[in-house]
């Protein structure tokens, strides 16, 4: 099973930007036991819907025609506590991008408070890991995956035809 960690995406500049939104609800049952009486996003979560932000975007800059994968966490510094009815936005940007790999650096908010900032690496390993057989089929940018940014791009076309 794949676990998605944003809800949806609210802006998207191909081969550049792309911002995400989570909602973060006591219905998800991570936060029963992520503190009991004091429940948080865990940490690792957000860098997870950070890096499921960026990665789309990485992949979608490429056509996904490759497998992205988190290669490293560059850096990840954290300010405040999210919890249960904060609204998130997960802003990642292209640092760099080549054949085999990709940067990329972001920031998560809370309306205008900084919660953190993450910079991660993605890995193309189909142009990097040489000798490895991996499937045709693309498991990283799977249907689930697709369905945010078509929901985005379904979401834009209808928001400007009403204008």
């Amino acid at each position: 099973m794949r676990w998605i960690w944003i809800d949806k995406f609210i802006e998207f500049n191909s081969g550049k930007s792309a911002v995400a939104l989570k909602n973060v609800t006591l219905a998800e049952e991570h936060l029963h036991d992520h503190f009991p009486g004091f429940p948080v996003m865990p940490e690792c979560l957000m860098i997870e819907g950070m890096a499921q932000t960026a990665g789309i975007l990485v992949g979608e800059a490429r056509n996904f025609d490759e497998k992205v994968i988190l290669a490293k966490i560059k850096k990840a510094a954290f300010f405040d506590f999210v919890r249960p009815g904060d609204t998130i936005t997960l802003h990642a940007e292209i640092e760099s991008i080549s054949e085999e790999a990709a940067s990329t650096v972001g920031r998560i908010m809370r309306g205008d408070d900084l919660i953190a900032e993450i910079s991660l690496m993605f890995s193309h390993i189909d142009n990097n890991l040489a000798g490895k057989e991996f499937p045709e089929e693309n498991f990283v940018f799977t249907d689930m995956f697709n369905s945010l940014l078509t929901g985005f791009i379904g979401d834009k076309a209808s928001s400007e035809q009403s204008t």
